[in-house]
């Protein structure tokens, strides 16, 4: 494929362009600032006597985004090395940099709106884990790269990577219809893919042989976003939380007494497995009430089934047969998620689907996690019968290739998902050192403490990325997948995590949202940032406003008593007694009316799924005030940002059943 440029030093003429020069020998880009036009210079290009040099180096450019005021160039000027893998350097992007095209300021902008936005972005980019790779395909795992490595050849980094994990796609739609119109491929050079994930490698030992062992997990840009505000699938297939992992064994050759290891391509072997996971795969959400479990809700739509066909089927065509593990519980609240997910897959009866249903916590109560063998026991034939990819340096074409994958989910596809995957794939791990000859058939990797350390310690990092990305902390049970045993310290370190996401998902994932829909291109801002006011106003009424304030005075009021002298046992009664009823008549207002104080996301407000009144399930309409679900239209978006009222002359509104979604 053709390289990408590493290293750039950036230029500015005045407030007319940004030039972007690269290392080596190669032609410079040129941005117009008062048109937005990219323009590839010639190889005689000379820079112009009135630029000026900046002070940053830039690693890399990530794209374009148009707000309110103006577009910005978002660049990357800090990257650090997270690994080699088979000589390639993959980096993570640490800092970054917004570039104005109009004469504003990206730091102190002149209008509140725009100012929020570029907070937005910012918060986006620092919050994330953004891997790249200059030279090697990070988004695509090994046997899809073999695949189709004929008609690579020759091809830039954006026409060949898979587009579900080509993070800044959008960032970077004018550079690609640039490069397409103009047909030169000197353009691909300067588009940047990014992927949000992980990665990790370590180099291990095991009976006389050294190797590698990689773990990769690739996010999916589509219906992007925080635990409760993206569930389930939409319209066009596209499940919440879809992560890819990708497990990579890589072999070196016996060697000599002596010899000198390296970490470039030349292994003997390489062996890869690829597992899914995704949101159950029908129209249902959580509402956030400011209770511990939020409303569950199940909407019950005609399309559901063309939905669920879509997802299902690209499976089939991107993987091969699937195996769906459904870790929901069977009882409780959980229940009407599975009975929804059962019954559409029934239905549907797609060929290549299986469908797999554990009880986790069933099977795994009072602490007997060795019981995840049953459900490996219950896979093991799907297993062995897909495979996994296989290739040898002495070979033409792979010994082996993997012909299905297992998805995985429970109902954050965070925790238990975890466990299961690793449980996975430790199974196909046994079973390839197993096929090379280095364990022999009644060894396992727990036999061998160091190595099975590696391995455990590798997927319970993996695991904490991915909560952190969905959920806002550190996965639960992971003191499992490090040690293979459930402790009493984990419990309680599960408890404090709980904690954490808690207030995560009612206070802070609204902003969080909001990044995620701005920088993907799910919300697209209009050149008005007066069209966008809701953005910094409260349009609550003010008794909702004021109730947080007079539960904090009157807690402090309280406290400020118990300092205070008192002549008698009662001498201070009534002043308990009136703080005290104030703080309780405040607490009750705020949970009858919890709704109202979640920090929903304002960009793309689901007003719709919250006051979604057509078929399904719904537990509970709690926070919603004293009339709950009978609450008149006016009143419904109230605790939503106006623009739903403002933009509705702007807005095309698609007919979904029941429901509606809106789309700009």
């Amino acid at each position: 494929m053709r390289p990408l440029h590493q290293r750039y030093t950036l230029f500015s003429e005045r407030n007319d362009t940004y030039i972007f020069v690269p290392e080596g020998d190669a032609q410079s880009l040129t941005i117009q600032r008062s048109s937005g036009d990219i323009v590839l210079n010639s190889p005689k290009y000379t820079l112009p006597y009135a630029a000026q040099r900046s002070e940053k180096t830039i690693y890399g450019i990530l794209g374009l985004i148009s707000l309110t005021l103006s577009e910005y160039v978002v660049v990357l000027t800090g990257r650090t090395l997270q690994g080699q893998f088979m000589g390639h350097d993959i980096y993570r992007a640490t800092e970054f940099d917004i570039l104005p095209l109009a004469a504003v300021s990206a730091y102190v902008p002149p209008h509140a709106v725009e100012a929020h936005l570029l907070a937005l972005v910012r918060s986006h980019l620092n919050g994330g884990n953004f891997l790249f790779s200059y030279t090697w395909d990070l988004t695509r795992r090994l046997q899809a790269q073999w695949d189709t490595r004929e008609t690579d050849a020759g091809k830039t980094f954006w026409e060949v990577v898979d587009e579900r994990f080509f993070w800044n796609r959008f960032l970077q739609t004018k550079l690609i219809e640039q490069a397409t119109l103009s047909q030169n491929a000197a353009y691909g050079s300067f588009i940047l893919p990014v992927m949000y994930g992980t990665f990790e490698i370590r180099p291990t030992f095991l009976h006389g042989r050294h190797m590698y062992l990689a773990l990769i997990s690739r996010r999916s840009r589509y219906r992007a976003g925080t635990r409760y505000f993206r569930r389930g699938i939409d319209q066009d297939g596209n499940v919440a939380n879809f992560n890819e992992t990708e497990q990579i064994l890589l072999v070196e050759g016996p060697t000599t007494p002596g010899s000198v290891r390296t970490n470039d391509d030349n292994f003997a072997t390489k062996l890869s497995y690829v597992q899914i996971r995704g949101s159950v795969p029908v129209f249902w959400s959580e509402i956030n009430t400011l209770r511990y479990k939020p409303d569950l809700q199940i909407m019950d739509l005609k399309q559901t089934d063309d939905a669920m066909h879509t997802h299902l089927t690209t499976l089939t065509k991107l993987y091969g047969s699937s195996s769906l593990v459904n870790l929901v519980n069977i009882k409780g609240y959980e229940k009407p998620v599975k009975e929804a997910f059962e019954r559409h897959v029934a239905e549907l009866d797609i060929p290549n689907i299986k469908y797999q249903y554990f009880d986790f916590h069933g099977e795994c109560k009072n602490m007997r996690w060795d019981r995840i063998s049953v459900l490996i026991d219950r896979l093991k034939d799907d297993l062995d019968k897909e495979g996994y990819f296989q290739i040898s340096n002495d070979e033409p074409s792979p010994r082996k290739v993997q012909t299905g994958t297992v998805r995985t989910n429970c109902m954050d596809n965070l925790d238990r998902t975890n466990v299961v995957q690793a449980a996975v794939a430790k199974y196909i791990l046994n079973e390839q050192l197993r096929s090379l000859g280095i364990l022999s058939s009644n060894d396992g990797i727990d036999d061998y403490e160091v190595f099975s350390k590696e391995f455990r310690e590798m997927w319970a990092d993996h695991a904490d990325n991915i909560a952190k990305a969905y959920g806002g902390s550190g996965a639960l049970k992971s003191d499992f997948t490090r040690t293979n045993k459930r402790t009493k310290k984990g419990v309680l370190e599960d408890g404090y995590k709980s904690v954490m996401r808690y207030l995560k998902n009612n206070f802070f994932d609204g902003a969080r949202q909001d990044g995620f829909d701005l920088v993907t291109g799910t919300w697209i801002p209009r050149k008005n940032p007066s069209a966008a006011l809701f953005l910094i106003s409260d349009p609550r009424p003010l008794i909702t406003r004021s109730m947080p304030a007079v539960a904090s005075f009157s807690l402090f009021m309280i406290c400020a008593g118990l300092t205070l002298p008192r002549t008698s046992d009662y001498s201070l009664f009534y002043y308990f007694l009136l703080w005290f009823t104030l703080f309780s008549v405040a607490m009750v207002f705020i949970m009858v009316h919890g709704i109202d104080y979640v920090a929903w996301p304002r960009l793309n407000p689901p007003t719709d799924i919250i006051y979604y009144n057509g078929p399904g399930y719904r537990s509970g309409h709690h926070g919603k005030g004293l009339n709950g679900k009978d609450e008149p239209a006016w009143k419904k978006t109230k605790w939503v940002s106006t623009s739903a009222k403002r933009a509705k002359a702007n807005i095309e509104e698609v007919e979904l059943g029941t429901m509606k979604k809106r789309v700009d």
